[in-house]
């Protein structure tokens, strides 16, 4: 969407919520619905620096889990663990990198069971790219001052953590 709307429509159905009896909720559901679409606003902007890429954010984040792990490798069942994803999820983002040569799978050598996901050295070279890229076009400049990302980043961890995100 190009066009800037003339009125924030956040606020006015926080507004429209009063209005119908339901000011109670009225901050709250402005806040989630303001979280919301400040997760696709965020979302959009660093899925087109990775498009060029041939990554998608998810698939991102596995590669950038690989990347800072101390071997460059890791059980699929730690990869969903710590990404907080189904394994049908990771499955399918392994299968993706793998099929661009940018991670390999191999048996676990000591339990045939676990099957370890290792990054390659395309993959490398693509979280580095990347991660620059993300850094100059998206995370140095976020939108907001430098002290509002501080508050939100801390606002946000109490939200995650009083719903049993950590």
């Amino acid at each position: 969407m190009s066009d800037v709307l003339p009125v924030d429509p956040i606020a006015e159905a926080r507004r429209l919520w009063v209005e119908h009896g339901w000011g109670d909720a009225a901050d709250g559901m402005a806040a989630v619905t303001s979280l919301m679409r400040a997760h696709q606003i965020a979302l959009a902007r660093v899925e087109h620096v990775l498009k060029p890429h041939g990554v998608t954010f998810a698939r991102y984040e596995l590669l950038m889990l690989l990347y800072f792990s101390s071997r460059g490798t890791l059980p699929m069942a730690m990869i969903g663990e710590r990404l907080q994803v189904h394994p049908t999820s990771v499955t399918n983002a392994v299968d993706r990198l793998e099929s661009a040569g940018l991670v390999r799978r191999s048996p676990h050598p000591g339990d045939r069971r676990v099957t370890i996901v290792e990054i390659l050295a395309a993959g490398v070279e693509l979280a580095e790219t990347a991660t620059a890229q993300l850094n100059a076009e998206v995370f140095a400049s976020p939108w907001i001052s430098t002290g509002d990302v501080s508050a939100l980043v801390d606002t946000l961890a109490r939200m995650r953590r009083a719903a049993g995100d950590f």
